[in-house]
């Protein structure tokens, strides 16, 4: 069997601890475990079969399951039901010729290497025999304490290179190995201590599979017809694949003769050359995602599910191709009975709404009842389920993704875009959404960057000025434009992710016993004149900062607007901070004469270190926290959300709670966001990264510059 191996758990019962076994595996194939290993020394034969019961049960298909030296429990549990797909096999331990034949030619069976000696007796066993070999131990382990002496990377390296089989890392790998151990040749990471002793095996399995994924181009089939014009079915997979990072390939379900103007003629090929063409694929290559789009009749759905339930690729999109755009229904009753089955093993669903109708079973009344009908679908099939509203009226195109089994609900809205460049859009989607996936984002990510990709090809598809008819998308448009997969965000997106960012940043501040007692009025004054002197220290080097912001600035006004900001700084800020710290000498000496906080000093090295050793994107990057968080604590203060109290005249610090809602600086906080977020957008992918984790660190000052005047060591 030529399996995913990347991530590959052994069980220990002993760190699994109180949630047991099957709940540990469970977790951790939500999280992306692709085989999982039962190793029980100690369980007898029958408890072995048990095990492996609950395990099949558990995992329910979504990875493959084997056992450790146990044959005959195998074979004992696969009579009972149980799904197992093979063995793990020690060189001591039952003969892999025996396993092979007793288990047949479909099962995986591994075998324990450690020396030369060991690939070569290997070498002699006749081809098919075994399918992988576990190449270890990497480090000490305290799983195995029998274990040989560790390889280390460079050992392992000097063992792959010398075998003709995939090779599994085993035996103390952690997290951070994986870049190492990949690099030398690994075809997957066996991780025990890890994931059975990890507080969230699903997390962190996602972390594993993130860091295995992020050095490499995921392997993505696109299985459908064909549309020999480019816009839509393989030919557009492929480029939507190839768009968005991926390799592709295809498997052809239907020929068809079609251009930008219709479908002309279907031919559907003998089931039997479509299940030669799958196997040919899986055979050789490791599929790391399958894209699912056009099936012609019941005959082929049901190939096409025999094939996944024995492949079990990490990621399957099914983009259920059901309804023409007439209205008319395109697959027969049993048809649509077989995809329904489908749904079950597929990772995500992308129906229209026409579609999703058919598989809720009812028509939909508006979005909302589209969503609950998704949110049903999703919970009886076990499925995500994208949404897709497109075909509604009005002048915004929705979308929205539900995963009922992970509580999971998410709206993505946009203006609709006036093209009739739509020829292959469902299809383009559904095959970005499989490669993003595979790349290891999460859901919400991949729908979001996907979206992304298809709106920025939907605008340039008029550029291409292919058919008369409902033109295609220009997949490339991007990569043709800025020569990479990343697509340029728009300022407005910049800002939203940024904000959506520091969002715990924000409920950190608003959550302060400063800020609570600032706005109920029972601050006491000693706390206040604290956080008025350090604020006076810090505006007094924040205006250089933002004047060295004026002198890079590339426009006059931004050159001007950065000037007047520091300006702003030292004649209207400090002249008010002098009015409760210094009254009877106004801006003085004496208004800067505290003693710097360890989270004033911090600050300002941080702001220094920007200023003077990045550049101007980076700059106003680190200075736009201090406007945008002060001015939305302002309006909600002066909104109520912290109590009405914070809006009385009478309010002990009422004069200063004014100056956070003055309509001037929250003028001044959108110019800022302005500035910024065009430069992060019109910024190559490095240089936006800088100026992301200049704001963010930023932010996380502002929090501690907030929270320094009530720290129990200052209130003693």
């Amino acid at each position: 069997m030529n399996a995913d191996l990347s991530l590959y758990l052994v069980t220990d019962a002993t760190l699994c601890g109180d949630r047991g076994v099957v709940e540990t595996v469970r977790r951790a194939v939500d999280g992306g475990v692709r085989i999982v290993q039962l190793r029980d020394k100690d369980a007898s034969d029958a408890e072995t079969v048990d095990q492996l019961l609950a395990l099949s049960q558990a995992i329910d298909g979504r990875a493959l399951l084997v056992v450790n030296d146990r044959l005959d429990a195998a074979v004992a549990a696969r009579e009972r039901g149980a799904r197992v797909d093979g063995v793990h096999l020690g060189q001591g331990d039952a003969s892999v010729l025996r396993a092979r034949e007793v288990l047949g030619p479909e099962a995986l069976i591994g075998l324990t290497a450690n020396s030369p000696a060991h690939l070569d007796a290997v070498e002699a066993l006749p081809s098919g025999t075994v399918d992988y070999l576990g190449v270890g131990v990497i480090r000490p382990t305290t799983t195995k304490p029998d274990h040989p002496a560790p390889l280390g990377v460079e050992g392992f390296r000097g063992l792959v290179s010398r075998s003709a089989l995939p090779c599994v890392a085993i035996g103390g790998v952690g997290m951070d190995d994986t870049e190492a151990l990949r690099e030398a040749g690994a075809a997957g990471l066996a991780v025990v201590s890890a994931l059975c002793a990890a507080d969230d095996p699903a997390t962190t399995a996602r972390q594993f599979r993130r860091r295995w994924l992020s050095g490499s181009v995921p392997r993505v089939l696109s299985i459908a017809g064909s549309d020999p014009s480019g816009g839509a079915g393989v030919q557009a997979d492929l480029k939507s694949i190839a768009a968005n990072g991926g390799y592709g390939m295809a498997v052809l379900t239907a020929l068809t003769a079609q251009n930008t103007r219709g479908v002309r003629a279907v031919h559907v090929p003998p089931v039997e050359f479509l299940r030669a063409q799958l196997d040919a694929v899986s055979d050789d290559i490791v599929i790391d995602a399958v894209k699912i789009g056009m099936l012609a009749d019941a005959d082929v759905i049901r190939a096409v599910g025999a094939w996944l339930a024995t492949v079990r690729p990490p990621v399957v999109v099914l983009d259920p191709v059901m309804v023409a755009t007439s209205g008319d229904r395109l697959l027969d009753p049993d048809a649509e009975r077989a995809l329904r089955d489908l749904l079950a093993l597929s990772t995500l669903v992308t129906p229209n709404l026409a579609e999703l109708a058919v598989l809720a079973g009812r028509d939909l009344a508006d979005w909302n009842d589209a969503i609950s009908a998704a949110e049903q679908l999703s919970a009886e099939v076990g499925a995500a389920v994208l949404v897709k509203g497109g075909h509604l009226p009005g002048d915004e195109a929705p979308d929205a993704l539900v995963d009922a089994r992970r509580g999971l609900r998410q709206e993505f809205i946009a203006p609709r875009i006036p093209t009739r460049n739509t020829h292959g859009t469902g299809c383009s989607l559904s095959s970005a959404l499989a490669t993003l996936l595979a790349r290891g984002e999460e859901p919400g990510d991949a729908v979001s960057a996907a979206r992304d990709w298809l709106r920025e090809s939907l605008r340039a598809g008029d550029a291409l000025r292919v058919g008369r008819g409902h033109g295609p998308i220009n997949h490339f448009a991007g990569l043709w434009e800025r020569g990479g997969a990343e697509t340029r965000p728009a300022a407005g997106d910049v800002a939203t992710e940024w904000w959506r960012g520091i969002a715990a940043i924000r409920t950190g501040i608003e959550e302060l016993p400063f800020i609570r007692a600032l706005a109920d009025g029972t601050l006491e004054r000693a706390p206040f004149l604290f956080y008025l002197a350090q604020d006076a220290l810090y505006l007094r080097e924040y205006a250089r900062v933002l004047a060295e912001a004026a002198r890079l600035a590339p426009t006059s006004d931004e050159q001007a607007f950065w000037a007047d900001s520091a300006r702003g700084s030292i004649v209207g800020e400090l002249e008010l901070h002098a009015s409760w710290l210094t009254p009877s000498h106004g801006v003085s000496a004496a208004t800067f004469a505290a003693e710097p906080a360890p989270a004033t000093t911090a600050y300002l090295d941080h702001l220094r270190s920007v200023a003077f050793g990045g550049d101007y994107a980076e700059i106003i990057a680190a200075v736009l926290p201090c406007f945008w968080l002060y001015t939305d604590l302002g309006r909600r203060l002066h909104a109520g959300e912290f109590g009405e109290y914070a809006r009385d005249a009478g309010h002990p610090y009422a004069s200063w709670l004014a100056t956070y809602a003055d309509p001037a600086f929250e003028e001044a906080t959108r110019t800022a966001i302005a500035y910024v977020a065009d430069a992060a957008a019109q910024a190559d992918p490095g240089t936006r990264a800088r100026m992301r984790r200049a704001f963010e660190a930023s932010s996380a000052h502002e929090l501690a510059f907030f929270a320094a005047p009530m720290e129990p060591q200052r209130l003693r």
